[in-house]
């Protein structure tokens, strides 16, 4: 059986199954000549990845689309791949339980963020492996992974230490998020860690597009920690917005009634989908008609759909706030007592709790949170805070 995936990697191009032969890879001498290059590069140069990277760009070398420009992760993973000597594997990963670690995107959409499965590796004796023409010669791939193992060793990944605002911070100028990084001052041997954001980066394939000054990681965690805790010493004002939505709730239509009525009502119009289609293929309708009647009936059915998921959304936060509503004096009162103790992991899990992003500008610092940090200018987006609390510009880097 030939499983030979028609998405070949760069080097090679796919040829279809014929009558006489089957789908084989055939090499590109051009892309060919470029993955020799990056192998010798990183193996016998020891050129890192984005010194790699940057010269393939600054070279003008074309990718396999001929638009996009090179990235890292691409040439990571061209290095990984065992078809360059000599043997393309197929079956390497399957389908795993869905991963429970949201990135920035999905968290800010809440408990509901729909979790796609996550793959998982296959052990190697599982794989399917087949024989393709080979571009670099067996030692040099070893010499490759050898490389790349102890990188991966040695990454400073393994000596960062969590912050708690990791993971929420948005530039205000440009949209990214920001990253942390560490210096030391010069003739100093302390580490100074910041937060830093990623538009500003200069050795972004796009260039830089951003201004954004980095922002001390602990005056930043302390600043926006302090604004939680104030928040979590106002109970009262808690249980206060908490009332205001589930009075609006009951303010509302019958939510469980309106359900079942969206619910046949979808149901209902996909019998009439099925029947149109039935009709036409019996020769009772003709094509005409039926290009101008399942449109409409698929444009009511898709707004039927987004109102019962509304539905749904406003049913589970009916439910969480009742939840809150009865353990939120008790929660707080646990907190305050175990204040002093708190480490930043736990202040993180806090934080990500309550703040749903922390947007940084050049003058002022904008917490999105879903509860209002006072009476006065109530929203639903929380308040500013003066940026820095205090600290001159001589401290920025």
């Amino acid at each position: 059986m030939n499983v030979l995936s028609s998405a070949a990697p760069y080097g090679y191009r796919y040829v279809k199954k014929s009558e006489s032969a089957q789908a084989y890879y055939e090499v590109v001498a051009s892309e060919a000549e470029v993955v020799r290059q990056i192998f010798d590069l990183y193996t016998s140069q020891n050129q890192s990845v984005r010194r790699i990277v940057r010269m393939l760009n600054t070279q003008k070398i074309p990718t396999r689309s001929k638009k996009a420009v090179w990235q890292h992760a691409t040439l990571w993973t061209m290095l990984r791949n065992p078809a360059y000597e000599g043997r393309a594997c197929f079956g390497k990963t399957e389908k795993g339980p869905p991963s429970q670690r949201l990135n920035r995107l999905r968290r800010l959409k809440g408990v509901q963020a729909r979790r796609y499965p996550a793959k998982r590796w296959r052990p190697r004796e599982e794989w399917i492996q087949i024989p393709v023409p080979a571009l670099v010669s067996k030692e040099t791939f070893a010499l490759a992974q050898e490389r790349l193992a102890l990188n991966k060793k040695l990454s400073a990944r393994h000596t960062k230490t969590p912050s708690v605002l990791q993971g929420l911070l948005v530039c205000a100028h440009c949209g990214y998020a920001f990253y942390r990084m560490s210096t030391h001052a010069r003739g100093h041997p302390a580490r100074y860690r910041y937060y830093r954001c990623l538009g500003s980066d200069r050795r972004r394939p796009a260039g830089r597009v951003c201004n954004a000054r980095p922002v001390p990681v602990d005056q930043l965690d302390n600043l926006v920690w302090e604004q939680v805790w104030q928040l979590l010493n106002e109970p009262k004002l808690i249980e206060r917005e908490i009332e205001r939505r589930l009075q609006e709730h009951r303010q509302s239509s019958p939510l469980e009634q309106r359900k079942e009525n969206v619910q046949r009502e979808v149901s209902r119009l996909g019998q009439q989908t099925d029947k149109l289609i039935d009709a036409y293929q019996e020769g009772l309708i003709d094509l005409l008609e039926l290009r101008h009647r399942i449109p409409e009936l698929r444009k009511r059915q898709s707004a039927l759909q987004r109102e019962l998921e509304s539905l749904n959304l406003r049913s589970i936060e009916h439910n969480r706030l009742v939840e809150m509503s009865v353990s939120i004096e008790r929660f707080t009162g646990q907190l305050r007592g175990s204040a002093q103790i708190l480490d930043v992991e736990q202040k993180q899990k806090i934080v990500r709790l309550l703040v749903r992003e922390v947007v940084v500008g050049p003058d002022s610092i904008t917490i999105h949170h879903s509860i209002p940090l006072s009476d006065r200018g109530i929203t639903a987006h929380g308040r500013v805070i003066d940026c820095v609390c205090g600290v001159p510009s001589s401290h920025w880097p």
